[in-house]
């Protein structure tokens, strides 16, 4: 995401996919080049926090106690240093890099500001790396898009979220919601404007959003709900007169 967007702001690209909303300082740069541009939702995701099979000891954790594995500085390195009910099994941790919307999304939700993370953990921009580290490794914890998840759930088992309203497991219907949180998140595409006046750019994004649901159900991914697509349809009809 944050790769894409200092090449679509240099004017190098006319469309770019985000993990995250575009960032003030990104948006000077789209400005400072001339890239005028549209935003559009065109997906849900629930980020999905993993643990190994056997980890038979946590089914859900707080937003505080992922803050405690996740901050900067932070000291745990067992099961037992999160809450003193865990066994004392060491804890391996994966996750995205720091180039990824992924990585800039779970940082601030959890740890309450964007690229605020330990670095002793296994970061990578392929969440494959992730689901076979947490695979082999029965205390290791990882996060993810909900697509992977669904993907490997055979091999992975989910932890639900309390972000203070009790438990709530990411799904289809969670992350449409926002019920899951803080870790729901939408997805989007940026468009240059000049380049929807183009009819084969203008035609792609009308393809995708009459064709939201099955290329999102397909690619795994959250649908829009009614009303978010809606909203893209009609963003797309007036940025593209």
């Amino acid at each position: 995401t944050g790769g894409g967007f200092e090449r679509f702001c240099a004017g190098e690209t006319d469309l770019s996919n985000a993990s995250r909303a575009i960032e003030e300082d990104e948006q000077q740069a789209c400005e400072s080049d001339g890239v005028e541009y549209t935003e559009f939702q065109i997906a849900n995701d629930a980020l999905t926090v993993v643990v190994n099979k056997q980890n038979d000891w946590a089914t859900c954790l707080t937003v505080d106690q992922l803050k405690t594995i996740w901050d900067q500085g932070s000291k745990v390195k067992t099961w037992r240093d999160v809450d003193p009910e865990f066994p004392a099994e060491s804890m391996t941790l994966y996750g995205a890099g720091t180039d990824s919307g992924t990585f800039d999304y779970f940082t601030e939700a959890i740890n309450g500001e964007e690229g605020r993370s330990r670095s002793d953990y296994s970061a990578t921009e392929d969440d494959n790396v992730t689901v076979q580290g947490v695979s082999g490794d029965k205390g290791a914890l990882g996060y993810f898009g909900f697509s992977y998840y669904e993907q490997n759930q055979d091999t992975l088992k989910a932890l639900e979220v309390d972000g203070g309203d009790g438990c709530v497991a990411p799904s289809v219907e969670s992350a449409q919601s926002g019920e899951y949180k803080p870790l729901s998140r939408p997805l989007y595409i940026y468009v240059k404007n000049e380049a929807l006046a183009r009819p084969e750019v203008a035609a792609f994004m009308r393809f995708m959003l009459d064709n939201e649901q099955p290329i999102a159900e397909a690619s795994q991914f959250v649908p829009l709900t009614d009303e978010q697509l809606e909203k893209a349809k009609a963003d797309l009809e007036a940025a593209a007169r």
